[in-house]
């Protein structure tokens, strides 16, 4: 908003900069940020994803008409999700306190949410554990691995190990992490290309980056296809996933500074069954060069060979990296936004 005053020939702008709309909508995402990296993830017995998934177990079990059970769950959990956390911050905007406009609850509401549904922390700390045991303690890091991939890890060897935890970071990546993050600006950006205020994106853009994080923990517990009720939670998750597999996948071609990494990997990333989880994977094999491999199911040519223990501990930071583009290209986008509701 511009104000104009005219006096003795002199004009006078006054430009209201977005200040409280940029807190609104950018606070939460920084305050979630740090706190994933001082605390990595809310205790288990309180924490609302775990809480989710025991509740979808609910619904692991035979049905006589799983199919139809399991498009009822699909629908139905994840917008029950979306619907909580976004209630919550409604409320917090809503009837809460504000300091310079910023309604302040509200923004401490969608930071705690958005550390539930988003973490980076956690993998990088497990992926480093496993490829530093691979080295020292491989029977250690066969426990350890179990944590990020669902594969038996009995026979593999220290290489394997490597490789399985290198793709399961790539993976995570995009699946913990972008997700989340894309599936919020994606929320705000609906909700201000409507006409929304900035309390109202930030409510949407928490609403959307819950649901997909719902979505994902079905997909991770159902979607087998051992599990007729998982078959709608997997076709959903790949959906919802398309576009935070490409971006994760450019992150970590930025974090490498090898654009190029992600050209080889488009033929790569057709290997897996996922149409999504191989953008990521390969995309990490190649700006690593290494191959990426799990027995029976894909080869990521990426390089020659699996990854040494060097080349491993490379992925993890290569990892790192990659979320911190992810949150910055985030936060670019999102402080835009508020200069779109500021001067809207």
């Amino acid at each position: 908003m511009t104000g104009v005053a005219a006096s003795a020939g002199v004009t006078e702008f006054t430009v209201a900069a977005p200040v409280a709309p940029a807190a609104t909508l950018l606070a939460p995402v920084a305050l979630a940020v740090a706190l994933d990296l001082a605390a990595a993830e809310p205790p288990r017995r309180v924490h609302p994803v775990a809480l989710f998934g025991t509740l979808v177990g609910r619904f692991d079990r035979e049905w006589a008409r799983p199919r139809l059970v399991g498009v009822a769950v699909a629908v139905m959990l994840p917008l029950a999700a979306a619907a909580v956390c976004a209630g919550i911050v409604w409320l917090a905007a809503a009837h809460g306190p504000r300091v310079g406009g910023v309604p302040i609850l509200a923004v401490a509401a969608a930071a705690a949410a958005c550390f539930s549904v988003a973490s980076l922390r956690m993998l990088l700390d497990v992926t480093g554990e496993v490829v530093a045991e691979t080295e020292a303690d491989p029977d250690a890091a066969r426990q350890s691995i179990r944590a990020l991939v669902g594969r038996d890890p009995a026979d593999l060897c220290p290489a394997a190990l490597r490789s399985a935890a290198v793709e399961s970071a790539a993976e995570n990546l995009a699946d913990g992490f972008v997700a989340p993050l894309v599936w919020f600006v994606a929320g705000a950006t609906g909700a201000v290309a409507v006409g929304a205020v900035a309390e109202s994106a930030l409510v949407a853009g928490v609403a959307a980056a819950a649901w997909v994080k719902a979505v994902n923990t079905l997909d991770s517990m159902l979607g087998y296809r051992s599990k007729p009720v998982g078959w709608a939670s997997a076709r959903l998750d790949d959906a919802a996933m398309f576009l935070p597999a490409r971006v994760a996948a450019c992150c970590l071609a930025v974090a490498a500074r090898s654009p190029g990494s992600l050209r080889h990997a488009r033929s790569l990333a057709r290997e897996p069954a996922s149409p999504n989880s191989g953008w990521p994977m390969a995309t990490a094999a190649t700006a690593l060069g290494v191959r990426l491999e799990k027995p029976g199911a894909y080869v990521l040519d990426g390089g020659p060979e699996p990854p040494s223990p060097a080349a491993a501990r490379d992925a993890v930071r290569l990892v790192g990296v990659a979320g911190g583009v992810a949150v910055a290209a985030a936060g670019a986008w999102l402080l835009a936004l508020a200069g779109v509701v500021a001067w809207s």
